[in-house]
C-alpha cells in the first residue's frame, strides 16, 4: 500500500438550494469581505443577492469588492486585501467561479500579512516567502463546476509585469466552509460549461496518468472522470438540466479533493502567461490530444488510460489509444474539437518561447509525468497540438 497524506479541513455543503441554508451555519467572523467577478452574472441572477439575505439573516456585516478578472492578477490580491483592512472585515467569502476562489484565498492571506502576493510565489521570479501569519477566513461558494477551488490550497495568479501565471498555495488556504449548489450553474453559458468541464476532467485524468498517484487520490479521479464522460454533454445542451449540473459539481469537487497534476497544467500556465485571455480550460482542451497521445504512443501509461477509458465507458479497452479515442469523442460531443491555439492569438513560431518557461512557471508536476519530458518534447507537444 502506498504512503499518502489526506488532509480536508474544509467543510462543504452540497446539493441544489443549499446556499439558502447559509444562515444556519457558525460562519468565521463578524464582517465578511463578499469577492466577486467584475463581470455582472452574480448580480443579474440574484446570486449576490441572495448571499447578503443569507448574511443579513446570520447577523454578519459585509462589504462587497467586485474587481476579479478573469485571470486574477497580483494587483487583484493587493487591491482585496486593502478593501479587508479599509472595511474592518475579518474573513472573506468568494461568490464565482475558480478565477474568484483563488483570488479570494490570496487576498485572505495577504490580509493577514506584509508585503506583495509575489513575495508568496515559488515561481522563477517570486520571493519564495513563508508567510508568517495564516490567511483569515474564507468561505467558497462555487458557482461553476471546473477548478475545484472550493476545497484545496491552490490559487493561480498571474503577474503582468513577469509574464507569469502561477500557483501560490500554503495550508491555511483552505476553505473553512464551502458551498456547492448546482442552482448556481444553471446560468453559465454552454462554451464555458464545456470549459469549466473539461478543466475539471483533465484535473482527473493528469491526477491518474501522474507517477505518485495512489489509490485514494486514484478512487476520487476515476469518479469524476466517470461522471463528467456521462453528463457534460448533457449540461453542455440543456443548461437546466438538474440531473446533469448536480453530478458535474459533484465531479468538480470530487477531483479537487485530490488533484495531482502533470506538466499538462504547467504547459497551458505557460499559454496563459503570454496570453491572458485565454481560458484555462480551453488551452487545456487545445494541447489535450497531443498530450495524451505522447505517452500513449510510448505505451507509458498503458494501465491508467485503460481505468480511464473504461470510467468513460469503453467496454474492453485494449490500449492507451482506446483512451485518446474517447478523449476525443467527449471533446467533440461538447462542441470543442475546432478550439485552435492560432484563433487565440499564438503563433506558431511563439511555441519556441514556451519550454524554457515550463521550468519557471508552476502549475503541475513536471517530474510526475508517466515519462521524464525533455524540452524537446514540450516542444513536439505544442506543435502537433498547433492548428
Amino acid at each position: 500500500m502506498n504512503n499518502f497524506t489526506f488532509y480536508m479541513p474544509t467543510r462543504v455543503l452540497f446539493g441544489s438550494g443549499r446556499l439558502s441554508r447559509l444562515h444556519e451555519e457558525n460562519l468565521p467572523g463578524k464582517k465578511a469581505l463578499i469577492i466577486t467577478s467584475n463581470g455582472n452574472s452574480v448580480k443579474k441572477y440574484g446570486y449576490l443577492e441572495r448571499l447578503e439575505r443569507e448574511l443579513e439573516l446570520a447577523d454578519i456585516g459585509y462589504a462587497l469588492f467586485d474587481e476579479i478578472r478573469p485571470n486574477p492578477t497580483r494587483e487583484n490580491v493587493m487591491d482585496g486585501a486593502k478593501a479587508v483592512r479599509d472595511n474592518g472585515c475579518d474573513f472573506v467569502i468568494a461568490l464565482g467561479g475558480g478565477s474568484v476562489m483563488d483570488c479570494a484565498k490570496c487576498i485572505a492571506l495577504m490580509a493577514a500579512n506584509d508585503g506583495d502576493i509575489w513575495d508568496y510565489s515559488f515561481s522563477a521570479a517570486g520571493g519564495k516567502k513563508t508567510p508568517k501569519n495564516d490567511a483569515i477566513p474564507i468561505v467558497a461558494i462555487t458557482t461553476s463546476a471546473g477548478t475545484g477551488s472550493e476545497v484545496d490550497i491552490a490559487a493561480v495568479i498571474s503577474n503582468d509585469e513577469t509574464r507569469e501565471k502561477t500557483g501560490i498555495f500554503f495550508p491555511s488556504m483552505f476553505p473553512t466552509l464551502s458551498v456547492v449548489d448546482a442552482e448556481l450553474m444553471t446560468s453559465v453559458p454552454p462554451v464555458f460549461t464545456a470549459y469549466q468541464g473539461m478543466d475539471a476532467f483533465f484535473h482527473a485524468s493528469e491526477s491518474v496518468i501522474n507517477k505518485n498517484e495512489h489509490t485514494m487520490g486514484e478512487m476520487f479521479a476515476l469518479k469524476a472522470i466517470e461522471l463528467i464522460a456521462k453528463y457534460l454533454p448533457t449540461a453542455c445542451r440543456d443548461g437546466n438540466n438538474k440531473e446533469a449540473r448536480e453530478n458535474m459539481a459533484l465531479a468538480n469537487t470530487l477531483a479537487g479533493y485530490y488533484m495531482l497534476c502533470t506538466s499538462a497544467h504547467t504547459m497551458e500556465h505557460v499559454m496563459g502567461s503570454y496570453h491572458p485571455d485565454l481560458v484555462h480550460g480551453a488551452g487545456l482542451i487545445m494541447i489535450a490530444h497531443s498530450y495524451y497521445d505522447f505517452f500513449a504512443q510510448r505505451k507509458a501509461a498503458e494501465e491508467p488510460m485503460l481505468k480511464m477509458a473504461r470510467a468513460m465507458g469503453v467496454k474492453e479497452p485494449t490500449s492507451g489509444k482506446d483512451f485518446i479515442n474517447a478523449l476525443d469523442r467527449l471533446i467533440d460531443s461538447i462542441g470543442c474539437s475546432d478550439l485552435k491555439m492560432s484563433e487565440a492569438g499564438i503563433a506558431k513560431d511563439e511555441l519556441e518561447l514556451y519550454p524554457k518557461r515550463i521550468h519557471e512557471v508552476l502549475g503541475g508536476d513536471i517530474t510526475a509525468d508517466p515519462l521524464p519530458l525533455s524540452d524537446e518534447d514540450y516542444l513536439e507537444i505544442y506543435k502537433r497540438a498547433y492548428r
